[in-house]
């Protein structure tokens, strides 16, 4: 049995369902995110397993002790909500003990674990700060210190960065993931953000309309998504509409693709704009390549690639070059090319 263990949880508000059936197992030490998109019911099971709401069916165990029921403050979770949700007239180091001093913790290990709390989040010296006199990058550290000073069984972390501007974030990224990789600690993560799923986290659960379509590696759900949604959702792609002919062979803009299709019904390619590179159009496609050809619509500078709009004889198609790469000019016809093994075919969803 893994250390925490969802099954079969629901949860149901009046004709609405926000959890339908979750089950997940974690590792002890393992960090996992809840990856979705507003309304598929990450943060409901996040609050389920926090104890701040009841499931309607399902169980939730803990190191093999059952703890559906318990009460929230006795499950030993440190939470850490997307609005840090700190006391504004304590200071730094009150709001950070606060934790210990509901446990009645000594005065003295209570100082001592502040003082170690927030030397782990690099806000020592801090300590007598009001929450407004504070930056949101620190906030958030302050949220984090008084989750991790429990010395909680699971660390929970609810949309924690979305507040934080882009580069705050992206540095925020990391100094949690040391901290939770150097303390060993069981971590769930919700978040909308697929960067931050797949920077954060040894697994991810992909979710939609409170079920969990995907469960793996942030390598497997980027490289081999299992549904349509998935591959969607999880980084960028492009989306063709594929033909088949009698025999149910497929093939994108009349090229015919060396790629086993789903059976009966349309499909749609999808494939990654990194994955896409142009050429010449006398360039041949070579062994175990997908050619189309095209010609440049337009090229757009977004920092650190280029995009480029390639239309063809079924529509546009996204390619991303390398920023410093001069891109081809408008109109200029091309060759896009790439791995036959990097195609993507899925049911076509209806109108």
């Amino acid at each position: 049995m893994s250390y925490l263990e969802l099954a079969g949880l629901q949860k149901r508000y009046r004709d609405s369902v926000a959890v339908d059936d979750v089950a997940l197992s974690v590792e002890k030490g393992e960090a996992v995110a809840l990856l979705g998109p507003s309304g598929c019911g990450k943060t409901t099971t996040l609050r389920m397993l926090a104890g701040l709401i009841d499931p309607d069916a399902g169980s939730i165990r803990l190191d093999g002790a059952e703890i559906t029921r318990q009460p929230a403050h006795k499950r030993n979770m440190g939470y850490v909500f997307q609005s840090y949700a700190l006391f504004p007239h304590l200071n730094v180091a009150r709001n950070v003990g606060f934790g210990l001093e509901e446990r009645r913790v000594p005065r003295a290990e209570t100082s001592r674990r502040v003082d170690e709390a927030l030397g782990m989040v690099r806000l020592a010296g801090l300590e007598g700060r009001r929450p407004r006199e504070l930056s949101g990058g620190q906030q958030q550290r302050v949220a984090l210190a008084r989750a991790l000073v429990i010395r909680p069984s699971v660390l929970l972390l609810d949309e924690s960065l979305s507040n934080l501007d882009a580069k705050l974030r992206d540095a925020m990224r990391h100094e949690i993931r040391d901290i939770q990789r150097s303390l060993g600690i069981t971590t769930l993560f919700v978040t909308h953000d697929q960067v931050e799923a797949l920077t954060m986290c040894d697994r991810i659960a992909v979710m939609k309309r409170g079920r969990i379509e995907q469960i793996g590696t942030p390598e497997d759900i980027y490289e081999r998504p299992a549904t349509r949604f998935v591959a969607d959702f999880v980084g960028r792609a492009n989306v063709l509409p594929a033909m088949r002919d009698g025999a149910g062979a497929v093939s994108v803009w009349g090229v015919p693709l060396p790629a086993k299709a789903p059976a009966g019904g349309d499909v749609d390619v999808f494939v990654r704009p990194q994955r896409i590179r142009l050429a010449a159009t006398g360039e041949p496609a070579g062994e175990g390549m997908v050619r189309l050809t095209g010609r440049v619509l337009r090229s757009v500078f977004v920092g650190d690639h280029v995009e480029i709009i390639v239309e063809g004889a079924g529509g546009q198609l996204s390619v991303e070059m390398q920023s410093g790469t001069k891109p081809p000019a408008d109109g200029t016809e091309v060759a896009v090319l790439w791995q036959a093994g990097d195609t993507l075919l899925f049911p076509r969803e209806a109108a």
